[in-house]
């Protein structure tokens, strides 16, 4: 199976940046999809960015000019930088990974960003 661990989380100031991170173990196949989605206290999960092994990347129109998603492919590990933090931002922030192959998503356990001062 695949287990997706999530880092990075914390209390952030508005304005500051923080960067998440994410590694998958387990079978891993290409081509494939990592992303973050976040899911803030009373609203449905949603789409922060994705990227997929290819390096095509898609962003919520909320984060664009503030995250970037990168991967490195090698150590299955994806990554969201997060600048310019705002307290809209706060949610827990979830990592998928997609399988084309099969159509399979698996997900992290999530870590938590609060944006507050």
């Amino acid at each position: 199976q695949v287990q997706l661990v999530e880092s990075g989380g914390g209390l952030v100031q508005p304005g500051g940046s923080a960067r998440l991170s994410c590694t998958a173990s387990g079978s891993i196949f290409s081509p494939n999809v990592m992303g973050w989605y976040r899911q803030a206290p009373g609203k449905e999960r949603e789409l922060v960015a994705t990227i997929s092994s290819s390096g095509s990347t898609n962003y919520a129109d909320s984060v664009k000019g503030r995250f970037t998603i990168s991967r490195d492919n090698a150590k299955e590990t994806v990554y969201l930088q997060m600048n310019n933090l705002k307290p809209e931002d706060t949610a827990v922030y979830y990592c998928s990974l997609y399988f084309r192959v099969n159509g399979m998503t698996y997900w992290g356990k999530g870590t938590l960003v609060t944006v507050s001062s």
